[in-house]
C-alpha cells in the first residue's frame, strides 16, 4: 500500500516544487530585489513561452534544433551498440582500443567546434556530429556494462546445446543487454538536448533554439525572451525523458526495479 500511495504522491509532489520554484521567482521580481531586466516575473516568462507557441518562426527553430537532436543521437546509438557489443564480447579489443576510449570520453563536445566547423563547416552537419559525440558515451558504455551482467549460465547453457556465438548473442546477450541500452540512450537523450542547444547558442547563426536565445540575449530589454527559450528547453527534455521513461517501463517489464515497483503494488 505505502509502494503505491508513495508513487502516486510522487507527480503531486514535483508539482508543488515546481510552484514553489515559482512563486520564488514571481516574488523576486515583483519586489524589485532584482532589476526586471535581469530577472522578469515569472508570470511574464510564462505568458511569453505560451506566445511563443503561436510564432511559426520560432517553432520552425524549435523543429530543427529537434531534428539535429533525433539525428546527432540516432547516430551516436548505430555506432555505440554495435561498437558496445563487439567490445562487451572481445576482451582483446576492448583492452586494445581501451586507452583510445579514455583519452577520447573526457573531451568537451563545445571544445570541439572550431575543428568540425572546419571540418564539416557551420551548417547542420556540424550539430549533429557534436551531438553524436557527446551522446555515444552512455550508450557504449551502458551497453558494455549490461553485456557483462548478462546470466553465464543461460549462455553456457546455449554453449552445451551447440549454439553459436551469434546465436548466443542474438538470444540472450542482446535481449538482457536491451534495458541498459535503453538507459543509455534516455541518457543520451538529455546530453544531446543540450549539445543541440549549445552549438546553436555559441553559434549564433542559422535557425535552432539556441540561435533564437542567443539573439534575445544580445536585444535590447531582451531577458524575457531569453528565459522564454530556456523555459522551452527545460520543457522539451522534461518531455523527451518522460517519453523514453514510459517507454523503458513497457518494453522491458522484467527488469528488476520494474517488478520491485508492481511487486509493491500487488502487495498493497
Amino acid at each position: 500500500m505505502n509502494g503505491r500511495a508513495g508513487r502516486r504522491r510522487e507527480p503531486w509532489l514535483g508539482l508543488v516544487g515546481v510552484l514553489i520554484a515559482f512563486g520564488i521567482c514571481e516574488v523576486v521580481g515583483r519586489v524589485g530585489l532584482v532589476r526586471r531586466s535581469y530577472l522578469p516575473p515569472a508570470s511574464e516568462v510564462i505568458v511569453r513561452a505560451v506566445e511563443l507557441a503561436g510564432d511559426r518562426a520560432f517553432l520552425n527553430g524549435v523543429g530543427a534544433t529537434l531534428r539535429a537532436w533525433a539525428l546527432g543521437l540516432g547516430l551516436a546509438v548505430a555506432i555505440a551498440v554495435p561498437l558496445g557489443l563487439l567490445l562487451g564480447s572481445l576482451p582483446v579489443v576492448d583492452s586494445a582500443v581501451r586507452v583510445i576510449v579514455e583519452f577520447l570520453r573526457p573531451l568537451p563536445s563545445v571544445a570541439l567546434i572550431p575543428l568540425v566547423s572546419l571540418l564539416l563547416g557551420t551548417g547542420t552537419e556540424t550539430e549533429v556530429a557534436l551531438i553524436a559525440y557527446a551522446s555515444v558515451w552512455p550508450v557504449l558504455f551502458n551497453t558494455v556494462y549490461g553485456l557483462g551482467e548478462t546470466d553465464p549460465l543461460t549462455k553456457d547453457t546455449l554453449r552445451a546445446f551447440g549454439f553459436g556465438r551469434l546465436s548466443v548473442l542474438l538470444r540472450v546477450e542482446l535481449p538482457g543487454t536491451a534495458p541498459f541500452i535503453a538507459a543509455g540512450v534516455r541518457i543520451s537523450a538529455a546530453v544531446a538536448l543540450v549539445l543541440a542547444v549549445a552549438t546553436e547558442l555559441l553559434s549564433g547563426f542559422g535557425e535552432g533554439l539556441g540561435v533564437f536565445i542567443a539573439q534575445a540575449g544580445l536585444a535590447t530589454d531582451g531577458t524575457r525572451d531569453v528565459l522564454a527559450g530556456v523555459v522551452w528547453a527545460g520543457t522539451l527534455g522534461l518531455a523527451v525523458n518522460g517519453v523514453l521513461v514510459w517507454g523503458e517501463h513497457r518494453l522491458f517489464p522484467w527488469t528488476p526495479e520494474r517488478q520491485a515497483t508492481t511487486g509493491r503494488g500487488v502487495g498493497a
